[in-house]
């Protein structure tokens, strides 16, 4: 047998730091298989781990203990796993020290890996159900981890928060994201974009850089399970990392969005069904 100093890491392709559940398509539960049916090796790093999510009338678990947490990031690195790494993927964090604790990572990575893609789906929100995380995670997210970004995707009670600005409009949408384009950050998604501005069964996401600004308009399905913005967000990472310009990245994550949110309607699923992506 030889030894395991002579044999090959694994090569890990995308790092994501993301919730995870025991029940349910959240979180890693969605970004994992959407990426690995891409063909991208993943490494899934857990935030909270819960039975399920919390809309449920019972709950147990939490979040992941900061030394465990970022002992979890630290032997990615200590085993070589990281060599190739292109991408880190974020999502749902379980509280202000994780964020910092990931913030300060991602820092090192960025000066080992100059091309390194980093996107983060800033959770904090929604319109429906307010704010729902650790209210110290605002400034976390705005002095330490968004900057760390190549690209962001709030929705739009998301953008609010974190740019102080109104979003009620396209306008003011685009104008809050651009905003947000400091340090590494060179683009926003911002998904459910301006509710009021839709067209009856319609929605929109408003797609800022640092030089244009468009609006993707698709198809709004009468359902709303959880996980759909972590679908969004995986799929826009598997296509951006395959070369498509972001518009198009957006519009195909949008359609995988609506495809998934059809078949678990149509299924009358509890969960998100998950399309292949391809």
């Amino acid at each position: 047998m030889l030894a395991s100093t002579l044999l090959a890491p694994l090569a890990i392709d995308v790092v994501s730091v993301q919730s995870q559940v025991i029940y349910g398509r959240v979180g890693n539960n969605v970004a994992v298989p959407t990426l690995q049916s891409a063909g991208l090796s993943v490494a899934a790093v857990p935030t909270v781990l819960l039975s399920n999510t919390p809309h449920y009338p019972t709950l147990h678990g939490g979040a992941v203990p900061i030394d465990w947490f970022s002992g979890y990031l630290e032997d990615l690195d200590a085993r070589g796993a990281l060599a190739s790494l292109r991408s880190i993927l974020v999502g749902y964090l379980g509280g202000p020290a994780q964020a910092q604790a990931l913030a300060d990572w991602i820092g090192r990575m960025h000066e080992r890996h100059p091309d390194l893609h980093v996107q983060i789906d800033p959770v904090i929100g929604d319109h429906d159900t307010g704010v729902y995380v650790d209210p110290a995670m605002l400034p976390v997210y705005q002095k330490a981890l968004l900057p760390m970004a190549h690209g962001l995707t709030p929705n739009g009670f998301e953008l609010e928060r974190l740019s102080g600005r109104p979003t009620n409009t396209i306008e003011g949408a685009i104008e809050a994201a651009r905003t947000l384009l400091v340090g590494h950050t060179q683009w926003v998604a911002v998904t459910s974009a301006a509710p009021e501005s839709w067209a009856d069964g319609r929605m929109r996401v408003a797609v800022v850089s640092r030089d244009d600004a468009q609006v993707v308009e698709h198809e709004r399905v009468d359902a709303a399970p959880k996980g759909t913005g972590d679908l969004f967000s995986a799929v826009l990472n598997v296509e951006l990392l395959a070369g498509a310009p972001l518009l198009d990245a957006t519009r195909h994550a949008c359609a995988r969005v609506v495809d998934a949110v059809g078949a678990t309607h149509r299924a009358g699923s509890a969960e998100l069904l998950l399309p292949t992506v391809g």
